[in-house]
C-alpha cells in the first residue's frame, strides 16, 4: 500500500516538509473527499490502519455487531445519557486494580486507548469513557481478542459519571485525556461540549500530586474553550512546559508533539489534509 506524505515524514525525520493534496474538508464530519486527480491516493482510514497495524485488528469483527456505523454528533444533554451509570468491580475489570490509572474521555473505537494498554501491559491501567454504545461494544470486543487486563471501555456520560467512577477506583488517577472532542459549532449547543466546570472539578479532585492532564482538537475555538477551562485551576495546575524545558511550545502555548507516542484517528484524519491540531498539557503540582 502507497504511504502517504505525512507517514512519510514522520518516518523519515530528515527529508523536507512535502505537501498534502488538496482536499475538501467539513468540520463537522470525519469525511473525506479527494478530487478526481488524487482519486488513487490513500484516504485517511487506509492511515489509521497503517498507524495501528501492529494491533492487527482490521479483521476482527464482532458477528452480532455487524458495521459500527457512527453518529458523529450526540447529545449528551439527552435524558437517555442523564443517569451515572453503575460502577463496575475493578478487581473483576482489571488484573491489578491498584495499577496507575489513564482515563479517556471521549475514547471512541478505542485503537489509541488499546495501544498505550498493550505497550505498558504491567504497569498501568486504561478506562475509556465513550457515549457511543456500539464504539464500547467493539472495542471490548477487540480487548478480549487481545487479552488485554489492563484495559476497559465503559458506555458512560462522562459528565455524570467521571467522579462516581473514578473514587470508586482503588488505585491513582495518573492522567486524564480529553482528545479532539465533539465541537458542538452553534453557540446554542455549546452547553454541550464535554469540557464544563463540573466536569473540570471532579477531574481536580481525583488527580493525584504529579497527575496530568492532557486535551487537544483540530478546531481552534475549541481548544481554546478547553485551555481556558484548565488555565482557570492555575493554582493546581502547571503547564508542563512550565516544569520541562525541553517540552517545545509555539509562540501561543500549543504544544508542537504529541506526547503520548502515537496519534488518535481524529488525528491522523486532520492532519492528513493539513489542520493544526492544539494540544495541552498540564500536571498537578507535587
Amino acid at each position: 500500500m502507497a504511504v502517504s506524505p505525512c507517514i512519510l515524514q514522520r518516518l523519515r525525520p530528515n527529508l523536507p516538509p512535502l505537501l498534502l493534496p488538496p482536499y475538501h474538508y467539513s468540520r463537522s464530519h470525519t469525511t473525506l473527499t479527494a478530487s478526481a486527480s488524487q482519486k488513487h491516493r490513500p484516504i485517511s482510514p487506509d492511515l489509521v490502519a497503517l498507524e495501528y497495524a501492529d494491533l492487527n485488528l482490521s479483521h476482527r469483527v464482532s458477528p452480532e455487531l455487524g458495521q459500527v456505523r457512527i453518529r458523529q454528533h450526540v447529545n449528551p444533554l439527552s435524558a437517555s445519557f442523564s443517569a451515572p451509570i453503575e460502577v463496575p468491580d475493578w478487581s473483576q475489570v482489571f488484573r491489578d486494580p491498584t495499577l496507575p490509572l489513564m482515563v479517556d474521555i471521549g475514547s471512541g473505537s478505542g485503537r489509541f486507548l488499546i495501544w498505550l494498554a498493550k505497550r505498558n501491559l504491567d504497569s498501568k491501567n486504561y478506562l475509556g469513557l465513550e457515549i457511543r454504545q456500539k464504539l464500547v461494544k467493539r472495542a471490548q470486543f477487540w480487548v478480549k481478542e487481545l487479552a488485554l487486563d489492563n484495559v476497559y471501555f465503559l458506555f458512560a456520560n462522562a459528565t455524570n459519571s467521571f467522579k462516581q467512577l473514578v473514587s470508586t477506583y482503588p488505585g491513582p488517577l495518573m492522567l486524564v485525556s480529553i482528545l479532539c472532542p465533539d465541537p458542538h459549532f452553534k453557540k446554542r449547543h455549546h452547553k454541550r461540549r464535554v469540557v464544563q466546570k463540573p466536569l473540570v472539578d471532579s477531574i481536580m479532585n481525583s488527580l493525584v500530586p504529579g497527575g496530568q492532564v492532557f486535551m487537544q482538537s483540530d478546531v481552534l475555538e475549541v481548544a481554546v474553550d478547553m485551555r481556558n477551562q484548565f488555565d482557570s485551576e492555575a493554582n493546581s495546575l502547571e503547564h508542563i512546559d512550565e516544569l520541562d524545558s525541553t517540552v517545545l511550545c509555539d509562540s501561543d502555548g500549543w504544544l508542537l508533539r504529541n506526547p503520548m507516542g502515537i496519534r488518535t484517528e481524529r488525528e491522523i484524519h486532520a492532519e492528513y489534509e493539513g489542520a493544526k491540531i492544539y494540544r495541552r498539557m498540564y500536571q498537578r503540582h507535587v
